[in-house]
């Protein structure tokens, strides 16, 4: 299910698989595993796959029909996230994997920091 709706969701969008690679960080070819049900993205990619088609993960997931987020929250980007992006969209696809990889690790000291 996961496959039909990003690929359903997409086009919806009027958006290339490259144009959701790009945004994510990753290859084409990666993302298109990703609608062909061959790979699944991990928790994170989740988050912000079902925040840029502004529907919830279970409804990503098929758990349900209705796509509405469950606390729709309306979010500007801040001045650093704007610049961040800016940024990062002139880095490599490999710059831009290691760039991901990072903050990823910076995420998870900080939810290893609040734990204690």
């Amino acid at each position: 299910m996961l496959a039909k709706r990003l690929f359903e969701l997409r086009h919806k969008k009027g958006k290339t698989q490259a144009d959701m690679a790009k945004m994510l960080g990753i290859t084409r070819q990666a993302y298109g595993y990703y609608e062909k049900g061959e790979r699944d993205p991990d928790t994170s990619t989740l988050n912000v796959l079902a925040d840029y088609f502004d529907v919830n993960i279970d409804y990503l997931l098929g758990r349900t029909d209705d796509p509405s987020p469950s606390d729709k929250k309306e979010r500007q980007l801040s001045e650093v996230e704007n610049l961040f992006f800016y940024e990062l969209d002139k880095l490599s696809e490999e710059d831009k994997q290691k760039a991901l990889e990072h903050v990823r690790y910076l995420r998870y000291l900080a939810e290893k920091e609040n734990k204690k």
